[in-house]
């Protein structure tokens, strides 16, 4: 059937804003991407992304596996699969998981695209127009992406240098209470090397976090995409081993393995895994079949774990070659957390220099980082505060980017523009 291309009709343009739902409205870009536009020239020394560095991917491990995966169990990797995920890979992490104290067996993980597809979830599952969510202030800004876009608001606890005040958790719970007349529906903490302030809750706080909770019968989201990267000191017990029964525990590849494979996972009390499985369902039926039998196949053959002690060994220099450059070019009045692992810092400026105001400055000194104000769910604080990435930059190019901000901060100090 031949279609005659020269047929005309004057069709007015569409105004799609009244057609979208409401919720549209408090939607928002990620700060963090619309940043990176910024500051994709080549010539600009980044800070900004939470990057993993890409020269350390397991490219040969994956290439081995992909080969080996098409030419041995071709039509199954490349067909539909169960929303729940392959149970090979579900089984190497609930043995993997159990070392560090995680309660889970492959009946209660579900495989997902990414942790963030996970918070995504949470949120369809959990949270209705207006609810209040309990978190850090700061936190990490995808949680508060995707929670804002199921119309959340959030009543936040401070951090210090040792995480989440988890003494003030109980006067949090108590404000909203008292101003909606019914709980939170949940608290969601990052224990370890938080995102994006690099802290580490010690198990005294998670101890009486996990109590608390209790108390007030309040489930408790665990994020957890940095545990496997640390560079010194003790594992800590994961909240959910405190209180297996009301945690909800997340994980990710991404930063272990590559987050190209977008490959995450949550661990839940199986009362809730059948509700998990059914959003997910809504969203993309499961996650990449091919993807997670390629993860299966790098954990099987033990490829990972001598992978992550090479990124361990890779990221501890990094992290202190930035520590080592913060003290030597930063102006007197700076502060920053001294992480135990991850790949942030936290750092903060003399008053009354704001960081967001800086920032365009910054990337004209061909220098990027996140200006602190990002990361705080109520545009409340840090102002005077930067997220800084040391795993993506090579060594000397951290000392070289430090130094450029060290010495705009000072020019800035002085009173120059």
């Amino acid at each position: 059937m031949e279609v005659n291309m020269d047929v005309h009709r004057s069709v007015p343009v569409l105004d799609w804003e009244p057609h979208l739902a409401r919720r549209t409205a408090g939607m928002k870009s990620s700060a963090i991407r619309e940043l990176l536009k910024l500051t994709q020239q080549p010539d600009v020394i980044s800070f900004a992304g939470g990057l993993p560095a890409s020269e350390l991917f397991p490219i040969r491990e994956v290439d081995e596996a992909c080969r080996y995966i098409l030419r041995t169990e071709g039509p199954k990797a490349l067909q539909y699969s169960a929303t729940e995920g392959h149970r090979p890979l579900k089984e190497y992490l609930a043995t993997t998981m159990h070392k560090y104290g995680v309660p889970a067996s492959a009946e209660n993980i579900l495989l997902t695209n990414g942790s963030q597809q996970a918070l995504d979830l949470i949120g369809k599952i959990f949270l209705d127009p207006g609810d209040y969510v309990l978190t850090g202030s700061p936190t990490y800004l995808g949680a508060i992406q995707a929670w804002r876009a199921y119309q959340a608001r959030f009543k936040t606890i401070p951090l210090d240098d040792d995480g989440m005040q988890v003494e003030r958790l109980e006067e949090a719970y108590n404000a909203v209470v008292a101003e909606t007349g019914r709980p939170p529906k949940f608290l969601y903490v990052l224990p370890n090397f938080h995102n994006p302030a690099g802290t580490t809750l010690p198990f005294e706080r998670r101890d009486y976090l996990a109590e608390v909770a209790t108390r007030l019968d309040l489930p408790v989201v665990e994020d957890d995409p940095y545990g496997e990267l640390r560079y010194e000191g003790e594992d800590i017990l994961p909240i959910c081993t405190l209180i297996p029964e009301r945690t909800i525990y997340l994980g990710t590849f991404s930063k272990t393995m590559t987050p190209g494979l977008r490959l995450g996972w949550i661990v839940c009390p199986e009362v809730l895994m059948q509700r998990f499985v059914q959003a997910k369902q809504g969203c993309d039926l499961h996650t990449g079949t091919f993807v997670q039998y390629i993860a299966a196949d790098i954990c099987q053959r033990g490829l990972l774990k001598p992978h992550v002690k090479r990124l361990r060994e890779v990221y501890r220099e990094r992290r202190d070659t930035m520590l080592d450059a913060l003290a030597e070019f930063w102006p007197e009045g700076a502060s920053w957390t001294h992480p135990h692992g991850g790949l942030f810092l936290w750092a903060r400026v003399p008053e009354p220099l704001d960081t967001q105001e800086l920032f365009h400055e910054a990337v004209r000194e061909k220098v990027a980082y996140v200006p602190g104000i990002n990361f705080y769910p109520n545009l409340d604080g840090g102002n005077n505060a930067m997220r800084l990435n040391f795993s993506y930059a090579q060594p000397e190019l951290i000392v070289e980017g430090i130094r450029r901000l060290g010495n705009l901060l000072k020019r800035k100090l002085q009173g120059g523009d």
